[in-house]
């Protein structure tokens, strides 16, 4: 179990006048552990905060002169540039200090160089084989819950001090399972673990209609996620229990495949995925995201993923474009529709265990938003799922759905 900040508003500290910060920079400033663990609801500064410290340990110490390195690490490439990069930014142009300690900052290669000799870089988790290449000094992990275990591992295990990862606590995953509670000699990791729990009350830099929006959250368990940063498994998720899995290990040599599309035009994403079932686990990599893709880039993208005529891929019902990829010898299916046909889909797709690719970042957006529409009476999910950000979840159900209804 982590421990929660008790404090209702707390006071701003400013160490050596460089910034003023919170109780979780105090937090991370003050420990001693190999690793760092802050679960946190929403805005509770916990990015925010880990930022200042590596700042901090960046403009102030000495490097050593071996792997003078800080890597801050995100689930891929665009994210890194969104939470913890953005921050970064803010903090370099609003910050004097800071602004005169960076003697270089490469936005290409999300690169930053500080006048003592540190090196800080922006990485995306993209492979378990990049994480290998390099040992650093410090290692924030941001938004940890996005990054696959083996990939966080062996960051952390070519980390010299130590180790920060924030997350907020929509559901379990390895961090509760392998790292919370754990001594230094029952985990993979033989390290130190100290975990601290942060909410939006932890937060000084708020103003009260922010803090206000927050704590009013109606739904108890968003509250008690959002609000409160206790680790929840969302009533209402529609498919839980998916897994993430490296690239390396999806099924790629078997033969049997099938795909499924859902089809997206000026706006909306075209979704494209490809299956591969063993026994009764499924693999799922997501091929396409993007809006305004033609039947010709349909074509090529299928193609050169080993798509011949004899292998099914279901679409929704658009005649022109299933007529247009038959054309290219893809065998293009309708999807199977009709009363009740999006429940007893999702129910087919819950028959199975699910396991998609790290790199299907858009497979685990949508996942974690897909939710059942709940009852306003009585505060229960309906039957009925909220018809929003679920491109690749109808692609995937129309891809498990129609197919095993063909082959029963």
């Amino acid at each position: 179990m982590g421990k929660e900040l008790i404090l209702s508003r707390p006071s701003l500290v400013n160490p050596d006048g460089i910034f003023e910060t919170g109780p979780v920079f105090q937090k991370i400033h003050e420990s001693q552990a190999d690793i760092v663990i802050l679960q946190g609801g929403t805005d509770s500064g916990k990015t925010y905060a880990t930022m200042q410290e590596l700042f901090i340990i960046a403009s102030t110490t000495v490097p050593p002169k071996i792997d003078p390195i800080i890597s801050i690490v995100n689930k891929s490439i665009p994210d890194s540039k969104k939470g913890a990069y953005r921050i970064a930014e803010s903090i370099y142009h609003s910050n004097e200090f800071i602004n005169k300690a960076i003697v270089n900052w490469n936005q290409g290669e999300r690169v930053v160089t500080f006048n003592t000799g540190w090196i800080m870089e922006f990485l995306g988790a993209t492979d378990e084989q990049s994480a290998k290449q390099g040992k650093r000094q410090y290692l924030f992990v941001n938004e940890a819950n996005g990054v696959a275990y083996p990939i966080f591992w062996q960051y952390a295990k070519r980390t010299r001090v130590r180790t920060v990862i924030d997350y907020n606590p929509s559901a379990p995953f390895w961090a509760h399972e392998k790292l919370i509670g754990t001594t230094k000699d029952g985990n993979d990791l033989y390290a130190t673990v100290e975990t601290w729990i942060s909410d939006h009350r932890h937060n000084p830099f708020l103003d009260e209609k922010d803090h206000a929006k927050t704590e009013n959250i109606k739904d108890k368990d968003l509250w008690n996620v959002y609000a409160r940063g206790r680790t929840g498994n969302l009533i209402g998720l529609i498919y839980p229990n998916w897994k993430q899995i490296l690239d390396k290990d999806f099924p790629w040599q078997e033969e049997r495949k099938f795909g499924g599309v859902d089809f997206g035009y000026t706006v909306d994403p075209t979704a494209a995925i490809d299956c591969r079932r063993i026994g009764n686990k499924i693999y799922v990599h997501e091929l396409c995201y993007l809006p305004a893709v033609t039947a010709t880039q349909l074509k090529a993208l299928y193609k050169a993923n080993k798509y011949t005529d004899e292998m099914p891929i279901y679409c929704e019902h658009d005649g022109d474009m299933i007529r247009q990829l038959r054309q290219f010898d893809l065998m293009t299916i309708a999807a199977r529709k009709g009363a009740g046909s999006i429940r007893a889909g999702i129910a087919k797709v819950n028959e199975y265990e699910i396991y998609f690719t790290a790199s299907s970042k858009n497979i685990e957006h949508e996942r974690q938003r897909y939710m059942w529409m709940m009852d306003p009476d009585t505060g229960k999910p309906t039957n009925t799922p909220i018809d929003k950000v679920n491109h690749l979840m109808d692609a995937i159900r129309y891809a498990i759905y129609t197919h095993f209804w063909h082959q029963e």
